[in-house]
């Protein structure tokens, strides 16, 4: 479910996919329930998907590959400081 969440994916699909009660996750995600693994697990799974993006991204050239690698780093960044 951290990595879902970690995919921006809204807790009704991942509920959705998974089979899980929304409520189970919705307290997950306000750290009701294991308030220290999931916050780790999602900065675990947000980091790798960082850099999965940001291999993705060397097949751009010149210009559009700096100007996609400043965007990556700019919501990585924001999504880290909430």
């Amino acid at each position: 479910m951290a990595e879902f969440h970690s995919h921006k994916i809204r807790p009704s699909r991942i509920a959705y996919r998974v089979g899980i009660d929304i409520a189970f996750i919705e307290e997950l995600i306000a750290g009701e329930i294991e308030p220290e693994r999931f916050p780790q697990l999602v900065k675990y799974y947000r980091t790798g998907r960082y850099r999965q993006r940001l291999r993705e991204s060397s097949r751009s050239k010149g210009v559009a590959r700096y100007e996609l690698q400043q965007q990556i780093e700019r919501e990585f960044v924001q999504e880290t400081d909430i």
